[in-house]
């Protein structure tokens, strides 16, 4: 009978994981459990968009009311990503994820029942501590939950965004033929909740914390069973290495030790996935979140012709999604991202310049442009590049004020959108935009820095000039290295 291996820290873990060919049963079931909370950050957000022109018609909202509704979730965002990744870091991964789940099904119900502005309001600040939560710590866990060698997989996240938003513009539709008037926000906004209510039931019943957590906390007894429940693997917990007991004497991680991402040779890595996150969002949720209104104006002003045009855009959105992985493991999340940003700059300025002067068949490819180049590039390594990049001390906080500078994106291109628009004209409007894919694409052939070229893991030499430990970790927490 084969000896099983022994588990003496974080390292260890990591090996184990790694040294899996793929990922199946019950570790398959938890990941895509992660994942569909993702999709219900993406599903919530969709709802509102999809609703909106009957909910601004309903209750005879401003452009100022509507530009204040759809940045409250990335707002709020800003303050919970980080939030979300010290609570991750402090008391596991599984805990806020369920949490996310209450604050969405309790902001889904407040909107969909709301009969003012104010309550609308309330709903969307409980639906943005939710997507701040989730997103920060999904990351996170799935990046721990993953083999290196499959850690393209984490940019099927953008498959999901979109898939998530496909399925609430059907729904929509469906709300429109079942002809609920213009209520229809309320049935969209609302389904959220249902969606919400079936993943807090999965998660809390099937989701196992985090083996890497465990370590890094020296539960090594803890990190070996959850080893097996996850994965199968038949490990023993042996005595913890010097990197987890100086891990366990140290002071808990916090917002004080946010300094560390700014230091050494995580500042580059910081820069880069901040660059990425914050203009992928900027340009996603100034135009992409806007199908449906940009739809209006190629197909006309039909709810149906525009739903369904809407629809097609976030297909392309899905199949950009699914070639990200590929593209990502083929060249990099660093080369990827400069190449989807520089198909964006061209579909923006494109649009631009042509909108309204060429047939309905070019404006309609130029959209398509811009989602697939989005979507395979910088739309889905905005979130995976920082997951991948530290290690697993302060991954969780890392993600989380990633996803914050993210966030601030999110609200620029939410708020600002509506009102260029309405200054400027749409066309101008694009040909501002285009500035954002332009800086990102400069950042990412500046900066070198890629995960998926790295010839080690951020659990080892990355540890020693940025451990948030006390100074004077062994030699052998400085050295500890893991083949990727």
């Amino acid at each position: 009978m084969a000896q099983r291996p022994s588990v003496k820290g974080v390292v260890d873990v990591v090996a184990l994981i790694d040294g899996l060919g793929k990922i199946t049963g019950r570790a398959q079931v938890i990941w895509f459990l992660v994942f569909g909370g993702l999709f219900l950050d993406a599903y919530s957000n969709a709802a509102l968009s999809a609703g909106l022109g009957p909910m601004t018609s309903q209750m005879e909202l401003t452009s100022t009311q509507v530009s204040i509704l759809t940045a409250t979730a990335p707002a709020l965002a800003i303050l919970f990503n980080p939030i979300g990744g010290w609570l991750a870091t402090r008391f596991g991964r599984v805990p806020p994820l369920l949490l996310a789940k209450v604050f969405a099904i309790a902001g889904a119900l407040t909107a969909a029942f709301a009969d003012d502005f104010g309550v609308v309001w309330v709903g969307r600040v409980m639906v943005g501590i939710a997507y701040g939560i989730d997103f920060a710590v999904a990351m996170a866990l799935l990046a721990e939950y993953t083999p290196a060698k499959l850690g393209g997989r984490l940019n099927l996240w953008q498959a999901v965004w979109y898939v998530a938003t496909t399925s609430n513009l059907a729904l929509a539709l469906l709300f429109f033929n079942m002809d609920v008037g213009a209520d229809i926000w309320r049935w969209s906004v609302g389904s959220a909740a249902v969606v919400a209510v079936a993943l807090l039931i999965g998660q809390w019943l099937m989701l196992k914390e985090s083996p890497t957590w465990l370590a890094s906390k020296g539960r090594l007894d803890e990190a070996v069973g959850n080893l097996d429940r996850i994965y199968g693997i038949k490990a023993v917990a042996g005595e913890p290495d010097a990197a987890t007991r100086a891990a366990t004497e140290a002071p808990a991680v916090g917002f004080r030790q946010a300094g560390v991402l700014f230091k050494g040779e995580y500042l580059p890595r910081t820069i880069l996935s901040s660059v990425i996150s914050l203009g992928q969002s900027m340009q996603y949720f100034a135009v992409g979140w806007y199908l449906p209104l940009i739809s209006l104006t190629i197909f006309g002003e039909s709810f149906e012709k525009a739903t369904i045009g809407s629809m097609v855009f976030n297909a392309f959105g899905i199949a950009g999604g699914l070639l990200s992985a590929y593209f990502g493991r083929r060249l990099g999340l660093r080369l990827s991202s400069a190449a989807g940003f520089a198909g964006v700059f061209v579909a923006l300025l494109a649009m631009g310049l042509t909108f309204e002067k060429v047939p309905t068949a070019v404006a309609f490819l130029l959209p398509v442009l811009f989602i697939l180049c989005h979507s395979a590039g910088p739309g889905a390594n905005g979130k995976s590049i920082a997951a991948l990049s530290y290690s697993s001390d302060i991954r969780a906080l890392g993600t989380g004020v990633t996803g914050m500078v993210g966030s601030f994106g999110s609200v620029a291109g939410l708020y600002l959108f509506p009102q260029i628009k309405e200054s400027l004209g749409l066309a101008d409007t694009f040909l501002v935009l285009s500035v954002v894919p332009l800086l990102g694409m400069i950042t990412c052939l500046a900066i070198k820095w890629d995960p998926m070229r790295a010839g080690q893991s951020p659990e080892g030499a990355a540890a020693a000039p940025s451990a948030v430990g006390p100074q004077g970790d062994s030699p052998e927490s400085v050295k500890a290295t893991t083949a990727r």
